[in-house]
This record gives structure tokens, C-alpha cells and sequence, in this order.
């Protein structure tokens, strides 16, 4: 009910703790992931460390406060990007980074195993990396990923005859080999997130699931 003219308006509630928290959070989360995005954009350094840590805010998020504020700061992180960047540039740190995030914290509150957001993730990771291809492809007027391969097939045959290999391949051959380099890539990023956020979130007392024991055998991870 609207007060009467003359009647101070009421104030509204304040908020309790958990709120509070829940606003710091996001706003502080969702201006990493944003920031971070900026400097792997702009800045010529430090392109690896910023790929890997760019999923982990929005992961921390969902794992402390849920998927509601999670998607929320994701909605902040995007909005800011826009602001910053503009509407094509912005939006495109979702592809994967974003929703890889959300996907990793979605998981590991819910105590899922590693094969599963491993596999799931390097799956986003990959189709994320062709969404950018195919956004750039389409602001420059030409196909990036038939350009890409291409070229790559000219450099792998000039390499075979250098080492007087005789062997041919077509486009379609490398276009293949292409799809796996990039499947092998998100394989070995989604792991380092994977072991990042076990090292990390322990301290932070936001623990992820423990690895598998195939996994503490193979890299020497560290157990309970």
C-alpha cells in the first residue's frame, strides 16, 4: 500500500547475515570473473593462468551460496562485460568459461564424481571453443575454422617432406585431427581446474569431492 502524501515512505527491511554475505559475494565473484576476462582479452601475458582461473569465482559461488546467486552473479559478470566491452565481446566469456563454471560448482555441490564434471566439462570446453571460432567467423566474414585447418594442412606436409615421409592427407583428415587436438586440450585444462580447485577450495573450507583413487595413483594427488 502506497503512504499517503506527507507520510514518510517505510524503510525496508535490513538485510540479515546470510543475505548480506550472499550480496558480497556475488558482487565480489561476479567483478573477478569479469576482470579476469578483461586482462585474458587484453592484456599479451598471462593467457594460460587467466583460462584456468577464469571458471573458478562462479564455481566458488555455487558452491557456497547455490544455483540461484550463482546464475545471479553470472547475470552481473555479463551485464558488466557488456558495459566494458560491448554486447558481442562481453557475452562471449560464457562460451565456456561461464558455464563451466556454473556447471563445476553445480557438480561439486552436489558431491559428483570426477569422471563426471571432468567429462562433462571438457565437453562444454570444447563447444564453447567453437562457439567463439564461429562468432569470429561470422564478424569477420569467413570461415576460421576451414582457414585454421588449411593452413595447418600445409605445414604438416611441408613437416612430412622434410622428414621424406610420403603420406597425403585431405582436409577432412586434419579437420579431424583438429576436433581431437581440441578435445585433448579441454581434457588437460578441465583437469588442472579440477586439481586447482582441490588445492584451493580446501583451504578456503569450500571442499571439492575427492579424486577418484585411479586418479591419486596416476598424478599423485593428495587423499583425505
Amino acid at each position: 500500500m502506497a503512504p499517503l502524501p506527507g507520510q514518510p515512505r517505510p524503510r525496508p527491511a535490513p538485510l540479515n547475515r546470510r543475505q548480506a554475505l550472499q550480496l558480497m559475494d556475488s558482487a565480489y565473484l561476479a567483478a573477478s570473473t569479469a576482470l579476469l576476462w578483461v586482462a585474458l582479452y587484453y592484456l599479451p601475458v598471462g593467457g594460460p593462468i587467466f583460462r584456468l582461473t577464469l571458471p573458478l569465482p562462479l564455481a566458488l559461488l555455487l558452491l557456497r551460496h547455490g544455483s540461484r546467486i550463482a546464475l545471479e552473479g553470472l547475470v552481473v559478470c555479463v551485464l558488466l562485460l557488456v558495459a566494458l566491452m560491448g554486447p558481442i565481446r562481453g557475452p562471449l566469456m560464457l562460451f565456456p568459461y561461464g558455464i563451466l563454471g556454473i556447471w563445476l560448482g553445480w557438480g561439486w555441490r552436489r558431491r559428483l564424481s570426477w569422471w563426471v564434471t571432468w567429462s562433462v566439462g571438457t565437453v562444454i570446453g570444447s563447444l564453447g571453443f567453437l562457439v567463439r571460432l564461429a562468432v569470429l567467423s561470422v564478424l569477420l566474414g569467413e570461415n576460421i575454422w576451414v582457414v585454421l585447418t588449411t593452413s595447418a594442412s600445409g605445414l604438416v606436409e611441408k613437416l612430412l617432406a622434410l622428414m621424406q615421409i610420403t603420406v597425403s592427407l585431405d582436409l577432412v583428415q586434419v579437420q579431424l585431427a583438429a576436433l581431437l587436438l581440441v578435445l585433448l586440450q579441454n581434457l588437460i585444462t578441465v583437469f588442472a581446474l579440477h586439481a586447482l580447485a582441490h588445492w584451493i577450495f580446501a583451504r578456503i573450507q569450500e571442499p571439492i569431492p575427492e579424486p577418484p583413487e585411479g586418479l591419486l595413483a596416476v598424478f599423485g594427488l593428495d587423499g583425505p
